[in-house]
């Protein structure tokens, strides 16, 4: 009795292993590493193409080039997910859009986008810092540390 109650519990593993095997779906890993790749590479192409042009047409220096192209892709992740056209290009891209700015414009905008019906100001701007809340917070109270460990180590 108690060897056929395990090969019975023996058989019911081997069956369900099996079908986890049959209805697990087959890793793509190669092909989502490329999409990625290829598609932060473009996002940070069109930032650079952005500075650039920043630089020679509007004769701007390094840094406020620089700051022109990240606050431009920020507005157009932004908008793009506000319309619904990012979340498709992330679907397709994986981390290849969230590697780049984009990815925290991204998470800023979308809590947003979902509380909408709740209205301007209680639903989407009330959740537009939700993901970018905590971020502030601990960016400004390193900033705040660091400058006071700074003030002290040249004192």
């Amino acid at each position: 009795m108690e060897n056929n109650k395990q090969s019975s519990a023996r058989a019911a593993k081997e069956n369900y292993a099996a079908l986890v095997k049959r209805l697990t779906p087959k890793s793509k890993l190669a092909q989502g590493c490329l999409r990625a790749f290829w598609v932060g590479g473009a996002i940070c192409m069109l930032g650079q193409a952005i500075a650039d042009a920043g630089a020679v047409w509007l004769d701007l220096n390094s840094a406020a080039a620089q700051t022109l192209a990240s606050m431009t892709l920020v507005f157009l992740t932004a908008l793009l997910t506000g319309l619904g056209i990012f979340d498709r290009i992330a679907k397709y891209g994986g981390a290849g859009t969230v590697v780049p700015i984009t990815g925290f414009a991204n998470a800023m905008v979308s809590p947003a986008m979902e509380f909408k019906p709740e209205g301007w100001v209680l639903g989407t701007g009330a959740k537009l810092f939700t993901i970018a809340g905590p971020v502030l917070v601990y960016g400004i109270s390193a900033s705040v540390v660091v400058g006071i460990l700074y003030y002290f180590i040249r004192w």
